[in-house]
């Protein structure tokens, strides 16, 4: 064997790097879940953050909301960012969810879980339907397709049935067909793990998808739908396997959201809903499945706590020109969004890697220079070995 010739392949180091890698990741990955599940066990108290500590029920309640948000980002980018769809429909997946399951349980009669599947199904072939149309057409034409549908699902929530629907006020969940684990305050750490269930769901899900051969092909049509079809293959089909999971996961998320408010409500149905996973997906970075996690519990945390903070004694003691746009809490998430686009344009899933690059040049600089001066003494050897002999 050649002295020259390394012992381990390029190759072979290259994936035991990768695998190493993956190990790594996969164990931060068990450790968050493990620190998630074990947080409705810990009386930890966290002031300005929470109002009470870890363990208490309305902490509980809003870490739920936020881990059910984030699920839903992922959903969305499923669609958005790996495969480069923008929906302004996205909503009424959610809104089915709540108002199918609600209805069968309030005037049907049927069980819970009975009508969280008669939901689910009802998110299927809404899903199906609605991506066999709207994906005819491409781009800008698909945005308003399912604008269109969005909009009709929201008006039919408001003013169709009143009756069945609740209108404007929502609909109450009948409390008798709960199971007594996912009712009353005393439960809501169960109702805390459901949450956190479905965003383990919904994230294993979606790695799944975007690391087998369809998710690299939904990728490529991102990049270049072109190309993908001067292979022979069809993008609509790829597009429409990642719209189809994608609305059957935000109908998912639509029955969990219903059992953490006791009953449905149309605020989810209207474009703005969808607006919000929009922003959350962005503020995450796009693409990213754990930065779009950390930007639907940030977005999720920032909603809740500026919708208290805008009703609050303190801000309605400040000066008019102060008050109003403080009482408005789309105005603060908007500032506070333009601000992370501007600082982070990745999103926050680039935060580490700018962090890293920020300090780069300190710890870098030694690096630098004994890398150049192995160059020069490889260049100088090379020039020896080739230089004529006397």
């Amino acid at each position: 064997m050649s002295p020259n010739r390394p012992l381990i392949p390029a190759r072979a180091t290259s994936a035991i790097a990768s695998s190493g890698g993956t190990a790594r990741r996969a164990a931060l990955v068990v450790l968050a879940l493990v620190l998630l599940y074990a947080i409705p066990y810990s009386t930890v108290q966290l002031p300005g953050v929470f109002d009470g500590p870890l363990d208490s029920p309305g902490t509980l309640q809003l870490l739920a909301v936020c881990l059910v948000f984030a699920g839903l980002a992922l959903s969305y980018d499923l669609l958005f960012g790996h495969t480069g769809i923008m929906s302004f429909g996205h909503g009424l997946f959610v809104t089915g969810g709540m108002y199918v399951t609600t209805i069968l349980v309030d005037h049907a009669g049927y069980s819970l879980l009975i009508s969280a599947l008669a939901g689910l199904g009802v998110g299927l072939v809404a899903a199906v339907v609605l991506g066999a149309v709207a994906l005819r057409v491409d781009g800008i034409g698909f945005a308003m397709v399912t604008l269109a549908f969005g909009q009709a699902v929201s008006l039919l929530v408001v003013s169709g049935s009143p009756a069945l629907t609740g209108g404007e006020q929502g609909q109450t969940l009948n409390a008798a067909a709960v199971p007594a684990a996912l009712s009353g305050i005393r439960n809501t750490a169960n109702l805390y793990w459901l949450a956190l269930a479905y965003l383990a769901l919904c994230a294993a899900v979606v790695w799944w998808l975007t690391t087998s051969i369809p998710g690299r092909m939904m990728r490529a049509v991102k990049e270049n739908q072109q190309r993908v079809e001067v292979l022979g293959l069809n993008p609509y089909l790829f597009k429409l396997l990642a719209f189809v999971i994608a609305g059957v996961l935000a109908t998912g998320g639509g029955v969990i959201y219903l059992l953490l408010l006791g009953g449905a409500t149309p605020t989810v149905s209207g474009s703005d809903f969808t607006l919000g996973l929009l922003v959350m997906v962005v503020l995450g970075g796009a693409g990213r499945r754990w930065g779009v996690v950390a930007g639907g519990v940030l977005y999720a945390y920032a909603d809740q706590s500026l919708t208290r903070l805008s009703g609050s004694s303190s801000v309605a003691s400040l000066p008019g020109l102060l008050r109003s746009p403080l009482q408005q809490p789309l105005f603060l998430l908007g500032v506070s969004f333009v601000a992370v686009v501007f600082f982070l344009p990745g999103g926050l899933a680039t935060l580490p890697a700018r962090l890293r690059a920020s300090t780069m040049p300190m710890r870098g600089m030694p690096i630098t220079r004994r890398h150049r001066a192995k160059r020069d003494a490889v260049n100088a050897k090379s020039r020896e070995e080739v230089a004529p002999r006397g």
